[in-house]
């Protein structure tokens, strides 16, 4: 793929990969991304997963047409990126890898040398300069490594962006960008909001026409909506006013009691998605969770406790700094129910939940009761004004 008369994409797809990361599941692949800027010095962006090396480097020599590269840029040490930083340079000994200090560290533990002969450590601001073209690097800490750099090619004004801007699949499959760059974005960089807010002030300040990501499409033209989404995310703020009926059930009583809820809820014209906790990845569920203003938490008791599917969709809300939404329970015990107190202790260390002032309890299966205590929620979840 030629970005520009300079600029070459070289990156490989996946599609042998089932589990990104070993949790992610991935049915589209991935695309592990590398470029190749051409010009009086020649540098080579990042490389690509261990298991694509010979495509990889063949993908390499057929753009540089016999050409000796000078720079090994490293962006980011993850191995699904530099897993082949040993195989490049056994190729091209004499190339110069420039990337941040912590990296060097990283490179030794991986390879057990840090290349102190042949590198540039780069840190904010530094600038290397090609020819016309030159990049300028901004440290990314926490996005989501420690050692993370992006750069700025000023002369094409390409953001060249690491893992930001990423999402799961291959280049080769047709997808909607949102869906998986936010389930992407979730899971993997969600925690790190905070450090991500530091990285989008510092771009707001650079004049970006095009997005080069370690993973998924190359961003062109209007790049507001992926701006405006990553700031959204990043600040953990709602991007759907609606709400995320997520249940565990064993017997299907706690799954009716979801369902009644959310066809309610849709009869107040209310936007809602329901996941069955036990059969939807959690990775899925997780990015729901987020993308919603609201959140209604549906358990068996489970010995005392919430059923396990939920203690885990709720460590994984939790390690990501879930936050500023309304939370609401819907809890089954046939003889003791509690699963709606460990929810919602569960969550309590959250910054800015709200929690409904109803919950639903049921006793083994709905009754006319817990079915009166499901529309009471609804309308509460809607917006509605209590009925005297």
């Amino acid at each position: 793929m030629q970005i520009s008369t300079h600029i070459f994409y070289i990156g490989v797809n996946d599609h042998s990969t089932d589990l990104f990361e070993g949790q992610y599941p991935v049915p589209n692949g991935m695309a592990y991304n590398s470029y190749v800027i051409l010009d009086e010095k020649i540098a080579v962006l990042d490389t690509v997963d261990q298991h694509f090396g010979a495509q990889w480097l063949a993908n390499l020599k057929a753009v540089l047409n016999g050409k000796t590269p000078d720079y090994l840029v490293v962006h980011h040490m993850e191995p699904d990126h530099s897993a082949n930083i040993a195989a490049f340079l056994a190729e091209y000994p004499e190339t110069t890898v420039v990337a941040s200090a912590k990296a060097f560290t990283m490179m030794q533990n991986f390879f057990g040398t840090d290349y102190a002969a042949q590198r540039i450590v780069a840190g904010e601001g530094f600038v290397l300069e090609l020819g016309e073209h030159a990049l300028q690097f901004i440290t990314a800490p926490m996005v989501h490594w420690p050692e993370v750099l992006v750069s700025y090619e000023k002369t094409e004004k390409i953001l060249f962006s690491a893992d930001a801007f990423g999402k799961f699949g291959a280049l080769d499959v047709e997808e909607d960008w949102t869906d998986e760059a936010r389930r992407y974005y979730i899971g993997i960089v969600g925690k790190y909001g905070m450090q991500v807010q530091a990285l989008l002030k510092k771009a707001a300040a650079l004049e970006i026409q095009t997005i080069c990501p370690l993973h998924g499409p190359v961003l062109t033209e209007n790049l507001s909506p992926y701006l405006g989404l990553y700031q959204t995310w990043s600040s953990y703020t709602p991007e759907t006013d609606g709400v995320l009926v997520a249940y565990a059930s064993v017997y299907g009583h706690t799954e009716a009691a979801a369902k009644l809820l959310a066809d309610s809820l849709r009869q107040k014209g209310i936007a809602v998605t329901v996941c069955d906790l036990a059969r939807t990845d959690v990775s899925y569920a997780v990015q729901n969770a987020f993308r919603y203003s609201k959140l209604a938490l549906a358990s068996i008791t489970y010995n005392g406790d919430m059923f396990p599917h939920m203690k885990t969709f709720l460590s994984h809300l939790m390690e990501r700094n879930y936050q500023s939404r309304t939370v609401a329970f819907l809890e089954n015990g046939s003889w003791a129910p509690t699963a709606a107190k460990v929810m919602r202790k569960t969550l309590e260390t959250a910054k800015n939940l709200t929690f409904t002032e109803t919950t639903v309890t049921i006793k083994s299966a709905v009754s006319d009761a817990s079915r009166a205590q499901i529309e009471a929620l609804a309308a509460e979840l809607a917006g509605e004004a209590p009925r005297s």
